[in-house]
């Protein structure tokens, strides 16, 4: 499946990037392009959708460590509806210690 990463902007100051596919090291540029266009937008919060991505490679993983960093401590990742092989190397990792998972969208939590 091929990839794709969108990007929308939902209250002045909540960056979303939808994944779907696969991000490996093809696509994670197109991946780190978007990080780089939300971050530009100064968010409060990051939040990728990522239930329709169905693989990824350290590649995808560099450049979430990458948004941590390009976004900075003040702002909070959530990763909504990881899928359960996405979610595993994210926990063997311990990169799921510095983000907010969520098995949904809950605009309550991320909205606040």
């Amino acid at each position: 499946m091929a990839f794709t990463a969108t990007l929308e902007t939902i209250k002045d100051n909540i960056a979303k990037i939808t994944l779907s596919g696969e991000l490996d090291g093809g696509t994670a540029p197109d991946f780190k392009t978007k990080v780089e266009e939300a971050a530009a937008t100064s968010p409060k919060r990051l939040v990728l959708m990522m239930q329709d991505l169905e693989f990824m490679a350290s590649a995808g993983l560099r450049v979430l460590i990458f948004a941590k960093q390009k976004m900075g401590t003040g702002v909070d990742i959530y990763m909504v509806s990881v899928q359960e092989m996405v979610l595993d190397t994210i926990k063997k990792t311990g990169f799921d210690q510095s983000v907010y998972l969520l098995d949904e969208y809950d605009a309550a939590k991320i909205e606040a």
